[in-house]
This record gives structure tokens, sequence and C-alpha cells, in this order.
């Protein structure tokens, strides 16, 4: 059985989300800020979570190649 280039790329691409994601949701920080801490919260709970969406495919396609499982 042959290693898969598709591992190593995903966890690359995962790394990568992560990092751009970071980034965008701290430029955000200086706006944020000035809101209440209760919105503050949520925004850092929900941004916090948005994050993972895009890995069950990625991870499907880590493990079959596929986008989609079924």
């Amino acid at each position: 059985m042959n290693p898969s280039w598709r591992k190593p790329f995903g966890m690359l691409a995962i790394l990568m989300l992560i990092v751009v994601w970071v980034v965008i949701v701290a430029s955000f920080s200086a706006i944020v800020w000035n809101w209440h801490w209760l919105a503050q919260l949520v925004f850092y709970i929900v941004t916090g979570l948005i994050w993972i969406a895009p890995l069950k495919p990625m991870l499907s396609w880590m493990e079959t190649g596929k986008w989609r499982s079924w």
C-alpha cells in the first residue's frame, strides 16, 4: 500500500485554514472590543466554531479521495 499525498496536503491545508481564520477574526478585534461583553462572548464562540464546518469534507477527502463520503 502506497502512502497517499492527500493526508500531508490536507494537514497543511487545515493548518492554513486555522491561521487564516485566526487572522480574520483577530482583524475584527478593534471593532468587537467596543461591544458589550456578552456580545463579544457570542461573537468569539460563533467564530470559534465556524472554522470547523469545512473539516468534515476535508477529512473525508483525505481518507477517501472524495469530497463526500456518500
